[in-house]
């Protein structure tokens, strides 16, 4: 992000623009929605610079820009549709400790104007630092059709009424009481009363809030997937949004954090194998500590939290303190690398059953009915396997396992720096030790990348460079 959005408060305070045709009045379109002092200089300012002069909405000078001119000006738009004029103003206006846009000319300005949707004071900026333009103005066609020009109307009355919402706590108390107002209260009673019967719905709205019992904390486990954020269900992606408290483990990219609210506390509660950890009674503990003041807690697991995610021992340790929970499944690793690979876990005739095993556990590196897995046909996922890819590897081969069975290693699957490394049991813990991933990385056992298994005629270090 080279441009960093915010709001600039601008109510009285003098904004500059030179240029007198139709790049300036372009501008002045977008700025006199604003409480600003506008003055414009231009030496042949066109009729409609004129007729807003007259209308006293801007002040116009009749000249070109001076040294000076800027003067506590909080913006500057260099608008002369004229190169050399517009560097000359431009370094007038930055001496004078303006902020300066040259119209057009990203390199040399230190802001730019983003397209907006107006539903005052709903302000919703979008900007592309330059690179598309068209597609801002689709994004703002777009917000314009979905949301209704009474929403202003609605802000406005609901922004007076701030004060009197203090009453009720702090936090998700307050939240439902707006969320209830703008997405419920207030349209309905527009439709039926218009601006007149905002208020009055507004002080039933909040005596009835204030009445009710105070909100029961919850914990909602819920699967992140394997770590791309279009894979996240809509249900997680609705939970995240009005959690107060999220606890994630390691595995949750930081794409889906950014989803939360801004307001909510990140909890950080990750795992790794053989390395440091949260342990998993204060885990317990932050969940219940959170949910039994009330708040709205988000257990956020990568993958599915039924898949060697300790379900069962935070459930029961809600159960113990009388919470709400409940379960929202995610995509587990195995599917998203089987995707990966263009594969499916299971196919007629080749394997009946799927086994999925964690490569280890609380004791170290995971015994496995291994005599079972060495069969010829047998797919496995293996979590957590990477580490212990010499181990599974020597226990596999023991047990009569074939050193050519396939093993496909899936690092970070479906995530935007995935990476696929084919090999065979045989060559596995050399081949990952040299590939020396370093995301979480499943091992699906039994199973080759479709491409290889079409026997294309490349070599398995092609096959791992190309996919690296």
């Amino acid at each position: 992000m080279d441009h960093f959005p915010i709001f600039l408060a601008v109510q009285g305070r003098r904004i500059v623009v030179s240029g007198g045709g139709e790049t300036a009045l372009a501008k002045l379109r977008l700025l006199l929605k604003t409480t600003a002092r506008i003055t414009v200089f231009a030496e042949t300012p066109e009729d409609g610079l004129s007729a807003l002069a007259a209308e006293r909405r801007i002040t116009l000078v009749s000249r070109a820009l001076g040294p000076g001119d800027a003067l506590c000006a909080a913006l500057f738009y260099a608008a002369n549709d004229d190169p050399a004029e517009d560097a000359r103003v431009a370094r007038l206006a930055r001496a004078d400790g303006a902020l300066v846009n040259w119209v057009d000319n990203l390199e040399n300005s230190a802001f730019i104007t983003p397209a907006i949707v107006d539903r005052d004071p709903v302000t919703i900026a979008i900007g592309t630092e330059g690179a598309a333009p068209v597609l801002a103005r689709a994004i703002k066609a777009d917000l314009e059709e979905r949301l209704p020009v009474s929403l202003g109307l609605a802000a406005r009355v609901g922004k007076a009424f701030r004060k009197a919402a203090d009453a009720l706590p702090m936090g998700r108390k307050r939240r439902e009481f707006w969320a209830e107002y703008y997405f419920n209260t207030a349209p309905q009673a527009i439709e039926k009363q218009g601006e007149a019967g905002l208020e009055p719905a507004l002080h039933d709205l909040l005596a009835r809030h204030l009445a009710e019992a105070p909100t029961r904390g919850r914990v909602d486990m819920v699967g992140a997937g394997p770590g791309d954020p279009e894979l996240l269900t809509l249900k997680a992606r609705r939970l995240l949004d009005r959690a107060d408290v999220v606890i994630h483990d390691r595995l949750v990219a930081p794409a889906i954090l950014e989803l939360a609210r801004r307001e909510a506390i990140l909890i950080d509660a990750g795992k790794q194998g053989f390395g440091p950890a949260m342990a998993q009674d204060e885990i317990c503990a932050l969940m219940v500590e959170h949910a039994a003041q009330g708040a709205h807690v988000v257990r956020l697991k990568g993958g599915d939290p039924s898949v060697f995610g300790r379900l069962d021992e935070e459930i029961a340790a809600l159960d113990a303190a009388g919470l709400d929970w409940s379960v929202v499944p995610g995509i587990t690793a195995s599917s998203a690398a089987a995707a990966q690979i263009g594969q499916s876990l299971t196919k007629r005739d080749r394997n009946s059953a799927l086994r999925i095993l964690t490569g280890h556990d609380m004791k170290g590196f995971a015994e496995q009915d291994w005599r079972g897995l060495a069969r010829p046909g047998t797919v496995a996922a293996i979590y957590m396997g990477a580490r212990g890819a010499r181990f599974i590897q020597g226990r596999l081969m023991m047990h009569g396992a074939s050193p050519d069975t396939s093993v496909t290693a899936v690092e970070n699957a479906a995530r935007s720096d995935a990476r696929t490394i084919a090999t065979t049991l045989g060559r596995l813990a050399s081949d990952l030790e040299d590939a020396a991933p370093t995301g979480p990385v499943i091992l699906l056992y039994g199973l080759a990348p479709r491409w290889a298994e079409a026997a294309l005629p490349r070599q398995s270090a092609d096959l791992k460079e190309e996919f690296a």
